[in-house]
Formats: structure tokens, sequence, C-alpha cells
């Protein structure tokens, strides 16, 4: 697998004008606080595996590298021209819910064969509250099929500011913990095991719950403050 493939000129720069037009005001804004910036790879394919509480956690998941970060999102946010070029600009593609979507798989894979990073939330869907369980094996998958390592992040606050049913955010204070790469056996084979993914689904889920435990304080966030909304989950994508 390349590891040295960069996205061409006028995409790197499309990226960063984007990337600053959205996170410069949010940090402002959200007064974010990042943890652990120094545990991201700076070259190289990696997974992030971000928790899942609120649409915003797309955005707030882009501080943690300067590098253009891919990501699934559901294809009915590609349905409104305005976040369909904001999200494809951010590196995003789209996902059907409810469905494998092998396209979808295939675009993850195709990036992070190029070098690139890319996010998949393992919880899968927003999420409420402060535990992390559940968790989907498809990026544990990928990353032992490619051999890349999978960096957890936990992202906190998010569900305060736009929680699954809102349309309005409200101002909070957001706080984001990198926790330590996770990387998953490799054999000279390239087969994946089933038990092996299993288990490293399992270490992922530990440390994203540390990750996210640490950025629920960093943002302040009490057990009694209620989210946004408590409406239901929505999809299996943002």
């Amino acid at each position: 697998m390349s590891t040295t493939h960069r996205p061409d000129l006028g995409k790197r720069i499309f990226y960063r004008v984007a990337r600053a037009v959205t996170l410069t005001p949010f940090k402002a804004i959200f007064l974010v606080r990042v943890r652990g910036r120094g545990r991201v790879p700076r070259a190289g394919a990696f997974v992030v595996a971000p928790t899942h509480r609120s649409l915003m956690d797309i955005f707030f998941t882009g501080y943690i590298t300067r590098r253009r970060i891919r990501f699934m999102a559901k294809q009915e946010l590609y349905e409104n021209w305005f976040l369909a070029w904001l999200f494809t600009a951010l590196g995003g593609f789209p996902v059907e819910r409810g469905s494998a979507d092998r396209s979808a798989l295939r675009a993850a894979q195709g990036a992070l064969e190029a070098g690139e990073p890319v996010a998949i939330f393992p919880e899968g869907t927003r999420r409420h509250g402060r535990d992390v369980v559940d968790l989907f094996d498809g990026g544990a998958y990928l990353a032992a099929r490619l051999g890349v390592p999978i960096v957890p992040v936990g992202i906190g606050g998010s569900e305060q500011i736009l929680a699954s049913g809102k349309t309005l955010p409200r101002p909070h204070r957001v706080g984001i913990v990198v926790g330590a790469p996770i990387h998953p056996p490799q054999h000279e084979s390239g087969r994946v095991r089933r038990q092996e993914v299993t288990t490293t689904t399992e270490k992922v889920r530990v440390e994203l719950q540390a990750c996210f435990d640490e950025a629920l304080a960093l943002a302040e966030v009490r057990a009694d403050e209620p989210a946004a909304t408590s409406g239901s989950e929505v999809g299996k994508h943002p």
C-alpha cells in the first residue's frame, strides 16, 4: 500500500480553504480544546475512530490534523447542494443507510490505499449519553486488511450543541481527545481473522471510552447535563 500519495494541489488548496472557513470560526464559537494531537500519524494512512453524538462531529474531527480526512456521510445529506459541496470539499463521500453499500466501502479502502486518513464512526450512528458500546467492526476490518493503525478520538460537548433531531446549534464548549494508535495484528498472508477483528474492536471501545470520558471533562459536561434533544437515533452514518 502506498503511504506517500497526496491529493493533487488543487484539491489540497480547496480543502485548506474549506477547512479554514469552517473550523476557524467554530474554534472561537465553541471554545474547542484539543488534547493528544501529537499522537496522530504525520504521514501515511490510518483509520480515525471518533465518538458520534452529533452531526457536528464531522467538523470537530478535522481539528486533530491539518491533513484531509476522508469520511462517509449518509446519502440524504447530499440532497442539499450546499451540504453536498461542503462535505465533498472536506473529504466526504456518500453512503446509503441500511445497506452494505459496497461502493462506500471501496471508496474508504481506496482512500486508505492512497495513503489518506479515513474517519469511520465505529458506533455507526449518532448515539446518546456517556457510554461507548456496541461498536461495528468495519473500521477494525479495514485497518487489519490494509495494515494501518486506528486512532481513537473522543469528542465531548457536541451532543449539547446539536444532537439528533435538532437543526439549530447552540453554544457549548467542546473537548477533543486523541488516544494512542491501535495496531491490528498483521499476517504475511494478508488474511484477516474474524476473532482478531473482534478483539481489535474491543480495544478500540476501551480506548475510545477513556478518550470520551476525558473529552467530556475537557468540555465540562456534567453527568446530569441534558443534550440538545432526547430524540431518537438516525441512520448508521453522520
